[in-house]
Formats: structure tokens, C-alpha cells, sequence
């Protein structure tokens, strides 16, 4: 199986968790899918008063210059580690 299509698979199986994962670990997911799909941040960053947009841009821009690979890889394996952690 291809890299992608194992970071498909990861990213239809964290739809279905038991539970939600802690905020630390939704921020680490999202800034590991961004990185993987669109590359380094491209966009601005939100303003002070936007918490939510500006903690979500913050945790992928520490992915930056991580290749697409390697945040595919890390992603997966967190999906695997959540799995464990929330059957």
C-alpha cells in the first residue's frame, strides 16, 4: 500500500474515534494534515481576537519546511497512537 493511500486511510479512520482527542492532539492532527496536503502556511495570520483560527495557523506553521512525506508519515502514526488511546 502507497504512502497516500495509508494517509487516506488515517484520515478516514480518525472520523471515527470513540472519543474526541484532547485540543494538543486535534491541533497536532490538523497542523500534520495541512502540512501533508497544502505544504507550508500560505495563508495570513488571523488576529488576536480569532483564538481558535490563530492557535490553528500557529500549530501549522511549526510544521514548516517538513516535506509532505514526512507529515503524511507523522500523521499516520498518530492516528495509530489515538486509535490505541481511544478504542
Amino acid at each position: 500500500m502507497s504512502l497516500d493511500q495509508k494517509f487516506q486511510e488515517a484520515a478516514e479512520a480518525v472520523k471515527s474515534l470513540s472519543k474526541r482527542p484532547s485540543d494538543n492532539e486535534f491541533l497536532e492532527l490538523y497542523a500534520l494534515y495541512k502540512q501533508a496536503t497544502v505544504g507550508n502556511v500560505n495563508t495570513s495570520k488571523p488576529g488576536a481576537l480569532d483564538l481558535k483560527g490563530k492557535a490553528k495557523w500557529e500549530a501549522w506553521k511549526s510544521k514548516e519546511n517538513m516535506s509532505k512525506d514526512d507529515a503524511k508519515e507523522a500523521y499516520i502514526k498518530l492516528v495509530n497512537t489515538l486509535q490505541q488511546k481511544y478504542k
